[in-house]
């Protein structure tokens, strides 16, 4: 399927460049070419079928239907599921979760919202289709919407809204629940293409530079380190890999357009998938620039309660991924 582009970044490096085969340079271009141009075309391909997609189930729609339904416990399924279809990283994702607790959701569905939104949602299933294959995309979207939803349960037990700083309980005090209806959507699929079109323009202008710079870093490390340079540190039979490696990402912040082609060179270079996925994960979903943010509506005690189970969450899924691949 990707053989033109294949045969694209060849002849690019070693015809019109006149690189050496076998070069560090010429191995770190090659991928950086090869993988550019397959994400990009993959990610816009996802990015406007999603578009679709959402222009007939806005956010809007997303935090009455939570609001309002009685689902039984399954609300942070759907919650995670609704997160999938929504194409934020972790601080856009914060002000959905004020109007998302505003709007009378209880705070563990809106916690499995904010938890899935960065890690599985267009970008991110493009990239890894591209990336990992098929096979590996839909047991990473599984597991991404699965550690939402139980992140969410988790935390809605612990009954945590005490520890929501005192401007979100003013905002709680003083709002009313929306009691407004959407409208039936009549509007046709033609006539929605343009704005369908535009936006997916936006969004992929927005990513470009983090898949550009993400892949550059993959392209060095492709070249440039060894084979089996982080195995020894990083490798299956180190049963602390996955932990620090989610551990260390903490610090970081991207997302999944930057941190992902990483993620693959990190497991071309002996890394196992789950860590890999781990300190994917931990990037995305887990930041110091987030933390700053949630500051504004949390107290320091959830949010370090919300990032202690959102870890453990994730180090059981890079867990189960050393387990299965």
């Amino acid at each position: 399927m990707f053989d033109w582009i294949e045969n694209l970044a060849t002849w690019l490096v070693f015809s019109i460049l006149n690189l050496d085969e076998g070069s560090h340079l010429a191995e770190a271009l090659h991928f950086f070419i090869y993988d550019t141009i397959k994400i990009l075309l993959l990610v816009f391909v996802v990015i406007f079928f999603m578009g679709i997609v959402n222009s007939y189930f806005p956010v809007e729609k997303v935090r009455n239907y939570l609001s309002r339904k009685k689902l039984y416990g399954f609300e942070y399924l759907m919650a995670s599921l609704f997160g999938t279809v929504t194409p934020f990283c972790s601080c856009s994702s914060v002000p959905l979760f004020i109007g998302f607790v505003k709007g009378g959701i209880p705070l563990g569905v809106t916690f499995s919202f904010l938890i899935t939104s960065p890690l599985v949602n267009e970008v991110a299933i493009g990239l890894f289709i591209g990336l990992f294959g098929l096979k590996t995309t839909v047991i990473y979207v599984v597991s991404g919407v699965l550690l939402g939803t139980i992140s969410g349960m988790v935390l809605q037990k612990l009954k945590l809204e005490k520890y929501l700083s005192p401007w979100v309980l003013q905002v709680l005090e003083n709002s009313q629940k929306e009691t407004e209806k959407f409208e039936t959507e009549k509007t046709s699929l033609k006539e929605r293409l343009p704005s369908i079109w535009r936006e997916t323009k936006i969004i992929l202008m927005g990513i470009l530079p983090y898949v550009i710079v993400g892949i550059a870093i993959g392209g060095l490390m492709h070249g440039y380190i060894p084979e089996g340079f982080f195995e020894q540190y990083m490798g299956k039979d180190n049963w602390f890999a996955v932990p620090m490696a989610t551990l260390l990402a903490v610090p970081m912040y991207s997302n999944a357009s930057g941190v992902l082609p990483i993620a693959q060179v990190l497991v071309s270079k002996g890394i196992p998938l789950g860590t890999a996925i781990a300190f994917m994960m931990g990037v995305v979903a887990l930041s110091l620039p987030e933390a700053m943010l949630l500051k504004k509506v949390m107290t320091l005690k959830l949010i370090a309660i919300f990032f202690s189970v959102v870890t453990l969450c994730i180090i059981i899924s890079g867990y189960l991924f050393n387990i299965i691949f």
